[in-house]
Formats: structure tokens, C-alpha cells, sequence
């Protein structure tokens, strides 16, 4: 057999060490990070759930997910342990590094709009009206405009009521 034939094979070899090394890592490092769990430690759960570890047994652990309401879960559901500040800041809403005369950022954009009462009698109104002379383009359009003329015309000239027109009688 020849280097070229073979070559690959090696490098396919090569390609799936690599990533079980990597796999190998990583699940090292997350039984590393589980570990470190301790009672009172702030957890967040594969699922995106923020608890406070009450017990830890082999294969599992014991969370409070609120005040008074423990739940069981698989040491493998904990996708992170949290630091005592980074925990309070999420679940309790505390910024930590927040002192007094520092600038708060809103998290929507109301305070970048203003008061004015002139702001709020700025709206446009982007809805055509009937009576207006817009851009009417097309066969519709011109039809529109010339029934509009028409009728007007016949209003200005006509002193017959309505009814008679439409009999076809003459009241003169």
C-alpha cells in the first residue's frame, strides 16, 4: 500500500482523537464545576432555572427554586455555578457595583422621547382620506376622478330634484 492511500485514514484518525479530547474536557471540567457545589452555593439548571442548592447527594442534588419549595435534580441538570454577587444581582434584581449618583441605563427606550405636548400633537397620520387630491395613478384613478367631475358638472346644471332625474320626467 502506498503513503497516498493511507494518508486519509490517518488524518481521519487524527480528526476524531482530537474532538474526544476535547469532549473529554469539557466533561471534566463540568464534573470540576459540580464539584465545587457546595450548601448556599446560587446554581442555574440546564433549563435556565436560578436555585440555591440545599443538599447534595451522589448522583443528585437538592435545589430551593423558591422559599419553602425544594425540587430534586440530576447533578448533570446544574449548568453553572454562580458566584455568591453574580447570583444575587439575577435573582434578587441587587446590582452590586451600583452606588449612589451613578447613571442607571434604562432598559427601554421612554426616557429617550420627550414630554413636550407639542411631540404629541406631532403625529402623522399616514391614512389617505377620500376627499383628498393624492397621486391616483392608473385606469382606477382616472375613473375616480372624471365620475367626481361629472357629478359636479351635472350639479351646477341641473335644478331638477333627484327623483324626477331618475324618472326621466320634466318638471318644467
Amino acid at each position: 500500500m502506498n503513503i497516498v492511500t493511507l494518508l486519509p485514514f490517518i488524518v481521519l484518525i487524527g480528526a476524531m482523537f482530537l474532538m474526544t479530547r476535547s469532549a473529554k474536557n469539557k466533561q471534566r471540567q463540568a464534573a470540576k464545576m459540580r464539584d465545587a457545589m457546595s450548601p448556599g452555593t446560587g446554581v442555574r439548571t440546564i433549563g435556565g432555572m436560578y436555585a440555591t442548592v440545599k443538599e447534595i447527594r451522589d448522583d443528585t442534588v437538592l435545589l430551593e427554586v423558591a422559599p419553602g419549595t425544594h425540587a430534586l435534580y440530576a447533578k448533570n441538570a446544574v449548568g453553572a455555578v454562580l458566584e455568591e454577587e453574580e447570583y444575587e444581582r439575577i435573582v434578587n434584581g441587587a446590582p452590586a457595583d451600583l452606588e449612589v449618583g451613578d447613571t442607571v441605563v434604562p432598559d427601554d427606550a421612554s426616557s429617550l422621547t420627550s414630554d413636550d405636548d407639542a411631540a404629541v400633537g406631532s403625529k402623522v397620520d399616514f391614512e389617505k382620506s377620500s376627499d383628498e387630491d393624492g397621486d391616483d395613478s392608473g385606469a382606477d384613478g382616472d375613473a375616480r376622478r372624471a365620475a367626481a367631475d361629472a357629478k359636479s358638472e351635472q350639479a351646477e346644471g341641473d335644478d331638477q330634484p333627484e327623483d324626477a332625474k331618475r324618472k326621466g320626467t320634466d318638471s318644467e
